[in-house]
């Protein structure tokens, strides 16, 4: 139990709610549901992510990247979140601010992913307008830039559906699936619009010690 401890965050974070999600900092107790939900999406996100090293889904290795989110947020760094359906707060993916710059910049980079069964049903779209306005107004960041590879359509169809423009193309910008690819390069200012959800505003509510967002509860 110790090494749970050694996991914990040291300040509770928010959740994060919008239309039909929540977006939560991960937990060690999230090992199962993440594990097999990448898993099951192993061939499905294959070609969009970094080579996965050989134990990545291990119950050790999450705890290590649980260490390093920690890390990451008290050093403002990155900032972890996963993301679960509101209804049965089933888990559907994850998505993460990271490279966090300040000073003159205030800028992150946006990075997401979703299990497969999950897919195409716009959740993550509903994720990442959640997002932003914790990202914008919570953490001061004026920028938020993100890329993709320009094969993957419904990743570009999100980010311009969430208020990101197209501003470059970067070759060679990121290596994927063991090759270094061309991306194309985005990004949105605090000042751009959020379009809603019909009408719904993401909020953000306390986070209520002891209460799990697994997936079944």
């Amino acid at each position: 139990m110790a090494l749970f401890r050694t996991v914990s965050w040291p300040e509770p974070p928010a959740l994060i709610e919008g239309e039909g999600i929540v977006l939560r900092m991960p937990h060690m107790s999230d090992y199962p549901a993440w594990s097999c939900l990448r898993e099951q999406s192993r061939a499905f996100l294959t070609p969009w992510e970094p080579l996965w090293p050989p134990y990545d889904l291990s119950r050790g290795s999450f705890r290590r990247r649980m260490r390093r989110y920690v890390r990451d947020v008290r050093e403002d760094n990155a900032y972890p979140f996963l993301v679960f359906r509101a209804g049965d707060r089933a888990l559907l993916g994850g998505l993460s601010l990271s490279n966090v710059r300040r000073g003159v910049t205030q800028t992150a980079s946006l990075g997401y992913w979703m299990g497969a069964p999950h897919a195409g049903k716009g959740y993550m779209t509903r994720a990442v307008r959640a997002l932003l306005p914790y990202a914008h107004g919570v953490l001061g960041l004026r920028r938020i830039e993100a890329a993709c590879l320009p094969s993957n359509t419904p990743s570009i169809r999100l980010l311009e559906r969430t208020g990101f423009r197209r501003e470059g193309y970067g070759r060679e910008y990121l290596c994927i699936n063991g090759t270094w690819q061309d991306h194309l390069l985005f990004a949105r200012l605090a000042s751009d619009p959020i379009a809603p959800l019909h009408g719904v505003e993401a909020s953000l509510v306390p986070f209520e010690s002891g209460k799990q967002l697994s997936s079944g509860s």
